[in-house]
């Protein structure tokens, strides 16, 4: 009896295994391409800016690492801008109903066999929810257990992940519907603000779609394994908490706030967030060196470099948040990564822009369709958000992917 329990302690106890199916990622219609010249054109003609801060968005766009083909919804394009509750809608719809229609045709699943539903956007969150809107428009079964999170900024993507690993520990033989993005439509800004400026300049349409599986069956065909999710909240800090910011300006625009302390903090919540994830993920030969450092600069007091763990040996390839040329620059360096490491970022954001908590799937969906995934290779996302949070997820691939994507086929000429 004592041994049965024993058995039936340990079997319950044993961690499920997540598997990612497959994913997709939303490639918008040609007809809501933008140009440097016509994002800049749309700006003047809405009349909101003035000449200071059209000079300080020509700049941003000129250097903030974006291409000349990224894209807005007609809602923003259109003159005058057009925006509603209406418009909003239309945006999310298009992006999320094509994502999951192409990540369920990919997995060879129907809505009715989907379990769980977590859909996370940060700054549209309409009545009833998003969630509410893809069961409605898929039809799923009227058991099916809904999430959607709100507010939490470019790293949702990566809490939504975390929901779903600890559901998928809960509840056995389950298919769960992840959807990330984030609504352009009516979160932009029409006032002169600078720092509330900037996500205009850097923000543009995007998601994605991702199925996951705890079911042992579906072991054979899955494309990755989900080891470890890592999140860091530094929410209890005021200056972290405030330099991402939803708000009105002095006129009453609403937009968000950057503050100009933002990258300092990222940078030390990447850290914090490595703390905790490198034990997770280093060779011991990287953690004893770490841990040899950090002895001698808190207990020794020696005045040495920090040291930093060469990534590189625990990972083959990087996903990092397309949050724009200086964020990605600042990775490359604090990491201590390479060029080839950082560039199928440095290609999301030229192509897409920043679109968000969706950016990290862009960034492996380039991977795959640009250089392939071989069997075993570790992959590493990691994602900044408001709050302040910095956010990994850690996977495994089961099998070797060359997966080609249909939003990287066509391809811009890089600048």
């Amino acid at each position: 009896m004592a041994l049965t329990a024993l058995f039936m302690y340990l079997l319950f106890r044993r961690q499920r295994p997540v598997y990612l199916l497959n994913y997709a990622v939303y490639k918008p219609p040609d007809s809501w391409k933008s140009t440097h010249e016509s994002f800049l054109d749309n700006s003047v003609s809405c009349g909101a800016f003035t000449e200071q801060s059209m000079e300080f968005q020509r700049k941003m766009v000129a250097n903030g690492g974006l291409g000349q083909e990224t894209y807005l919804p007609e809602a923003i394009i259109a003159c005058p801008p057009n925006i509603s509750l209406a418009t909003a809608r239309k945006e999310a719809e298009m992006v999320l109903f094509e994502s999951v229609s192409e990540a369920l045709r990919e997995t060879n699943m129907h809505p009715r066999q989907v379990d769980i539903v977590i859909v996370n956007c940060s700054l549209f969150n309409p009545t009833p929810s998003l969630s509410a809107m893809v069961v409605n428009h898929f039809g799923m079964r009227p058991d099916i257990k809904t999430y959607n999170l709100s507010g939490m900024g470019c790293s949702a993507g990566i809490i939504a992940l975390g929901l779903a690993k600890e559901l998928l520990q809960v509840y056995p033989n389950q298919n769960c519907l992840v959807l990330s993005t984030e609504n352009i439509t009516q979160n932009w800004y029409f006032g002169n603000e600078r720092s509330m400026l900037i996500p205009n300049c850097l923000f543009r349409v995007g998601g994605a779609a991702m199925v996951l599986s705890n079911r042992s069956t579906d072991y054979w065909r899955a494309k990755y394994e989900l080891l470890h999710v890592v999140r860091t909240h530094l929410g209890a800090c005021t200056a972290s908490y405030d330099c991402v910011y939803q708000r009105e300006d002095t006129t009453g625009q609403v937009g968000v706030y950057l503050s100009k302390e933002l990258m300092s903090i990222a940078g030390r919540s990447l850290k914090a967030n490595i703390t905790t994830l490198s034990p997770l993920v280093l060779p011991w030969s990287e953690q004893m060196a770490y841990a040899a450092n950090m002895f001698a600069r808190k207990v020794l007091g020696m005045k040495i470099k920090a040291y930093m763990p060469d990534f590189g040996r625990a990972f083959d390839h990087f996903c990092i948040h397309t949050g724009g040329r200086g964020v990605i620059d600042g990775m490359e360096k604090q990491l201590g990564l390479t060029a080839a490491h950082m560039q199928p970022t440095r290609d999301a954001l030229f192509r897409f822009g920043n679109v968000s908590s969706s950016s990290i799937w862009y960034v492996l969906a380039c991977i795959e369709t640009k250089q392939g995934v071989k069997r075993g290779d570790r992959v590493w996302q990691i994602a900044f958000g408001s709050g302040f949070k910095c956010n990994s997820a850690v996977w495994r691939a089961m099998r070797s992917v060359n997966t080609r994507h249909e939003a990287w086929l066509d391809l811009p000429k890089s600048e």
